[in-house]
């Protein structure tokens, strides 16, 4: 999981280099579709065929994750990177929330003061954003959590369907190598030089093997341990922030930070459950 959190912040700060010269949909596309090569490499080595009876799942968990990604790149684009990076992690209070709403259950009083908690530190968070007038940033980041605790749900629900994730992450890539390809056709193509072909490929490289990395510690790992050192993501983004582009957060957002990753945790802790939410 460390390895994962360190490959996500290093993908971070590739994709705030390449803002000032891609689009974020170029972006997008050129993440997945080196992704999208690493994979089917490694789905053909493994034997694991690509005819799937869950196109449907597959095709909605590449949707929502495709825009929670664009949305994701435009805020690190604009925002400090572990502003951005956080707000895209409140996923887990989103999942929380949507738990109970699809198993139909109330929200007890724990995990309400759970939500409120990490809520409050979102608004802590939000706080430095509003006096350089970047609020709608902030918004937009904050809705790609949302939208990737849609895509998460929707992993879970493949994972008990049987789907292999290698398979998973396949489709997803494949979406949204699609999805930004067109989106990035509507706008000004920029020209790839040489020495962008290493950036670009370490994004999709990055992002992929973060993917894999984060996948094989929630098979192997104890479930809280693993939860509670995704948050790493977050220390390395606000390290390499620091010596990059000397982002200083202030004291209200450092506190929102850990407002959030407290309550994250804490949340995913105390939503229901049911015997095929476990599997």
């Amino acid at each position: 999981m460390l390895v994962a959190g360190l490959l996500f912040a290093c993908m971070g700060v590739l994709v705030k280099y390449g803002a000032p010269h891609f689009s974020i949909g170029e972006l997008v596309f050129y993440r997945s579709l080196f992704g999208l090569f690493i994979v089917y490499a490694m789905l053909r080595r493994a034997g694991v065929r690509l005819p799937t009876r869950h196109w449907r799942n597959h095709l909605w968990r590449g949707l929502s994750g495709t825009v929670a990604m664009m949305l994701f790149f435009y805020c690190i684009s604009v925002l400090p990177l572990a502003t951005a990076i956080t707000l895209n992690y409140t996923s887990s209070l989103f999942i929380s929330a949507l738990t109970v709403l699809v198993l139909k259950e109330k929200f007890h009083l724990p995990l309400s003061s759970a939500l409120a908690v990490g809520f409050g530190g979102v608004i802590l968070l939000l706080h430095p954003t509003l006096e350089h007038n970047q609020l709608l940033p902030g918004l937009l980041g904050l809705l790609s959590g949302l939208l990737a605790s849609v895509a998460l749900l929707n992993v879970r629900h493949l994972g008990v369907l049987g789907e292999p994730g290698m398979r998973v992450v396949f489709y997803f890539n494949l979406i949204a190598a699609l999805g930004s390809g067109a989106w990035m056709l509507t706008g000004t193509l920029h020209a790839i030089a040489l020495n962008d072909l290493p950036l670009l490929a370490g994004i999709g490289a990055s992002a992929t093997f973060a993917q894999l990395a984060l996948t094989r510690a929630y098979r192997t790992g104890q479930t809280l341990v693993v939860g509670s050192l995704a948050y790493s993501t977050i220390v390395f983004s606000a390290l390499f922030g620091l010596l990059f582009w000397n982002e200083l957060l202030s004291s209200s957002a450092w506190f929102g930070i850990a407002l959030i990753i407290a309550s994250g945790m804490l949340s995913l802790r105390l939503a229901p459950t049911n015997a095929e939410a476990r599997k």
